[in-house]
């Protein structure tokens, strides 16, 4: 059997199941290619053996990177090869010579990090720069917000280390190679001089096609270059050695400000004589496009006035001369284009600002509007003195055929990207889609421009290949394919004998009509366009910063991705590879090394939501059936916390007991009930007078009543100090928070419908709840509106409160550091922008970490079975931290399960926010 003599043939692994198939089934593209297999070679043996074996098949090969191919040329329906897994070391690193050999698996930002150390940096910089793989970027010659100083990837390969489709291994550079694929090379050239020489479109983003060109004589006979951009249709790469730069010791950014993107594109031959190392363009749509995703990010009040904006980065060898030439750039703009400008020295702002250029290719996903936005002419170049006219052309040609889009891009070199409404699941939909391709590629064309600047050509756009280049030209790339891949095994169907570009879409096929219980308000009440929500751009598989996504960050899997579940699910609402629907045990299996950390809802560009998928796919994949023995101790906690709150020191000894059969992990120690609640010990504090002073509600959520009521008697006082009269709810209330999480979504529903009839008088009068516990509170805030059509609830975190209803109030000065871990769910719905400010009128000098989910999460790190995740999670950063700190440094954690995870891995006990405030209290006050 193929799959098996494919298994026994490579050292690395071989995945042939139905989880794989549908993780890998599509890219960041608007396609869909079911694989056979997936493959994941450990050497260049392994490579030579998956070709051996699939060409004795006749198996077709697709190499694959990151998986983040706007084009479609990342899929294959034979054996996908994803060396990332094993194939991503770097080799050498030479300072002197400026180079370094990479295996191609090798991740774009640790070959900066690398190469930082030197003062070096490799000069494309997609922006994908934190998951992008060297071996993704030479197929489809990336480039980046650089190139205008660096040049694509093509400028930057010094020689390939390859491997022909019937596995003969080459190193190639600059001149033929020895043999009858150098003689084929050479009659190829020889015979078509003026072709190659007349053939190409002069600009510097031409990435459509092959690029031929690089093999003339003037050019140095560049077999790498010309191979760069082949997109895996040649051969396959094993080994690459790269050209690296001097990065500038010292960077700032102008921001220029113009009527709108059109203006802008035409002010980008204003820019390029300044020899800037970048810039980019971007107009007042993709802002508007941002703000509907919720929080407004602090950067666009640092925006120069305009509608649309030229984002100009300098460098310098100094912070001084840096800045100068930031200046003369502003000065020069004002001046010759009357732009406004901002210039940003400080490289924290320079983050910001650039984060909205960079969250770009998830935001345009989806317009002002909420309509769905798809890629497809997604990245086509002009020469920049040709930008403003094509804008121009191109606006005007979306209004021709009823579409929208957001434009955007590096306007530097001509290059614009742009997502657009095409209607793509209808037929009709489809239709305008190919006509809009069709004229779209004859515009540019008319501009002297590339159907592609930097993503290639795929299967989105080489069946256009004909309108910009002649009948001629395309028969010498066939031949140039032939000479490396004579019988089509490597990518068929991209760049030469193309697909069709309207064929094999991922929204062309069934959609099952799954009974759902969530609402899904921003998706049409529909499960299938949020699954289509995760376009591929892959910002969960960076495994070097944030909250997204902890499970894959410990197992590097596909499926435990937000991108893998994501697929896994779509396929399962489609029905052909994932085919029994809510029993599938493959999407159960992959969702459940999900931590429910909503990371997603806030880290992803397109928000992807996967706790609360994950609960939707629970609720129905246990309906009439037995559920796991944790969904009935943790799910059902808020009830079983109130009986053991009767005789809190009898359910603590039963406590072990109870975790045996209660499908609890054994490595996890138990929270022991508190010996009283928060509510009888509110009962008992002594009463302030209430006269003139503004109501709050303190919400006395599960955690805190029953296991930490000092953290609620803390608030209590934290709260009278700031001039609030505190109550508690009229009766017992509950968020539903661990049906919710453990997918008991009926019960779930019926408890929160119970809490707000108890609240019912309080959210009338418009008085504020105050939540403790974040899980809770993003509950309060988000969830309930997938459960309930109720209009938003005033409910606050302790910070907000404080910050929004007693801005004068004092506290005294703690003078002390503090570390803060942040629950996940806080920074996915409502951040911790007060708690900073709050910190800081304490006297508390205060650094968030970077730290992602603490890996507890819930009822997830407590559950049999996750116990290595959950750790791996908290190892990563979290653990290291706390541990390093000094011993007066504070460790602030306002989850329950981040406060129970930083005590049980490293002894100490974490503050909730309330407890440092009321510490801060001063003693005259109390």
């Amino acid at each position: 059997m193929f799959l098996d003599e494919l298994a026994d043939a490579i050292a690395g692994e071989v995945e042939g199941d139905r989880t794989a198939r549908a993780a890998f089934s599509m890219d960041a593209s608007n396609y869909r290619h079911v694989p056979a297999a997936v493959a994941f070679p450990r050497s260049a043996d392994d490579l030579r053996a998956i070709l051996r074996v699939c060409r004795a098949h006749g198996v077709p090969v697709t190499a694959r990177g990151a998986g983040t191919s706007i084009a479609g040329q990342a899929l294959g329906e034979g054996v996908v090869i994803d060396c990332s897994r094993h194939l991503n070391r770097i080799l050498s690193l030479d300072p002197e010579n400026r180079t370094a050999r990479v295996q191609p698996g090798v991740v774009l930002d640790a070959l900066r990090a690398a190469a930082a150390e030197h003062g070096l940096t490799f000069g494309p910089d997609p922006s994908t720069h934190s998951r992008c793989t060297i071996g993704g970027m030479i197929g489809n010659d990336a480039c980046g917000s650089h190139s205008v100083a660096w040049g694509r990837t093509a400028d930057n390969v010094v020689a390939l280390d390859v491997l022909t489709a019937d596995g003969t291994r080459m190193e190639l550079g600059k001149g033929l190679p020895p043999g009858p694929r150098g003689d084929e090379l050479r009659a190829l050239v020889d015979g078509h001089l003026a072709l190659l020489r007349q053939g190409f479109p002069a600009l510097p983003r031409r990435v459509s096609g092959y690029a031929l060109d690089a093999l003339l004589p003037e050019n140095g006979v560049d077999v790498a270059r010309a191979l760069v951009g082949t997109e895996g249709t040649c051969v396959l790469l094993a080994e690459a050695t790269v050209r690296l730069v001097a990065s500038p010791a010292a960077r700032v950014l102008v921001v220029a400000g113009y009527a709108d993107d059109v203006a802008a594109a035409d002010a980008v031959p204003h820019v390029l004589p300044l020899h800037p190392l970048t810039c980019e363009g971007m107009g007042a749509d993709l802002i508007d496009a941002l703000l509907v995703r919720g929080r407004r990010p602090p950067a666009l009040d640092r925006l120069p006035e305009g509608g649309g904006w030229l984002f100009v980065e300098v460098g310098g060898a100094d912070a001084a001369e840096a800045r100068a030439r930031a200046d003369e750039v502003a000065a020069r703009l004002h001046r010759e284009t009357g732009a406004a400008t901002v210039v940003a020295a400080d490289p924290a702002d320079q983050r910001q600002l650039w984060s909205i250029r960079e969250a770009a290719a998830g935001i345009a996903t989806r317009l002002p509007g909420g309509g769905e936005a798809w890629p497809g002419w997604e990245d086509a170049a002009v020469p920049p003195e040709r930008l403003g006219a094509y804008l121009r052309g191109f606006r005007a040609l979306l209004d021709k055929h009823g579409l929208h889009g957001i434009p955007y891009g590096h306007f530097g070199e001509g290059c614009v990207h742009v997502r657009i409404d095409f209607p793509l699941t209808t037929a009709p939909g489809r239709a305008r889609f190919r006509a809009f391709m069709e004229d779209a590629a004859d515009l540019v064309v008319a501009h002297g421009g590339s159907l592609s600047g930097e993503h290639g050509d795929g299967q989105a756009r080489a069946e256009l290949l004909p309108r910009m280049y002649s009948p001629e030209l395309l028969r010498l790339f066939e031949a140039f394919k032939a000479v490396w891949d004579p019988d089509d095994l490597l990518n068929p169907g991209n760049l030469v004998r193309p697909r069709k570009l309207d064929a094999d879409l991922r929204f062309d096929g069934p959609v099952r009509q799954l009974p759902i219980t969530l609402r899904y308000p921003h998706d049409g009440g529909s499960l299938a366009t949020a699954t289509r929500r995760c376009v591929g751009v892959g910002k969960c598989v960076d495994t070097s910063s944030g909250v997204m996504c902890p499970s894959y960050m410990a197992t590097g899997r596909e499926e435990h991705s937000t991108r893998g579940r994501a697929r896994l699910l779509f396929e399962m609402m489609r029905g052909e590879t994932i085919t029994d629907g809510w029993r599938s045990t493959e999407v159960r299996d992959a969702l459940d090394l999900c931590l429910a950390c909503k990371g997603c809802l806030s880290d992803c560009p397109v928000n992807v939501d996967m706790a609360s998928y994950k609960a939707e796919f629970l609720h129905h994949h246990y309906a009439g059936r037995l559920r796991p023995a944790s969904h009935y101790s943790l799910g059902y906690l808020p009830l079983w916390a109130r009986l053991a709150s009767a005789t809190p020191g009898l359910a603590n000894a039963l406590a072990p007991v109870a975790a045996r059969f209660g499908g609890i992990t054994p490595e996890r120690s138990l929270p022991r009930f508190a010996r009283t609640t928060l509510r009888r010990a509110f009962r008992r504090r002594p009463m302030p007078s209430a006269r003139g002073r503004q109501r709050v509600v303190l919400w006395p959520d599960t955690f805190t009543n029953f296991f930490s009521p000092e953290i609620g008697t803390a608030a209590t006082r934290v709260l009278e100090h700031a001039g609030f009269d505190v109550v508690l709810p009229r009766g017992s209330v509950c968020c539903g928070l661990t049906w919710f999480s453990t997918g008991q979504l009926g019960i779930a529903r019926r408890v929160l419908r119970r809490t707000l009839r108890v609240l019912e008088p309080d959210l009338r009068a418009g008085t504020p709840i105050v939540g403790l516990e974040p899980s809770c509170l993003a509950v309060l805030r988000h969830d309930v509106h997938d459960l309930l059509d109720v209009p938003a609830l005033n409910a606050l975190s302790l910070a907000e409160v404080l910050d929004r209803y007693a801005p004068e109030a004092e506290f005294g000065s703690l003078d002390a550091d503090a570390i803060t871990q942040q629950h996940c769910h806080q920074h996915a719905v409502f951040g911790n922008a007060a708690d900073e400010r709050l910190l800081r009128r304490a006297g508390v000098a205060n650094r968030t970490l970077d730290s992602g989910c603490c890996g507890l999460a819930g009822n997830f790190g407590v559950e049999r079975g996750h116990h290595e995740v959950s750790v791996a999670a908290a190892n990563r950063v979290l653990v290291p931290e706390v541990t390093a700190a000094a011993e007066g440094t504070l460790v602030l954690a306002d989850g329950f399960s981040c406060r129970t995870q930083i005590g049980d891995l490293t002894r100490r006990r974490a503050l909730h926010l309330a407890e440092v405030l009321d510490r801060a209290i001063p003693d005259a006050s109390r």
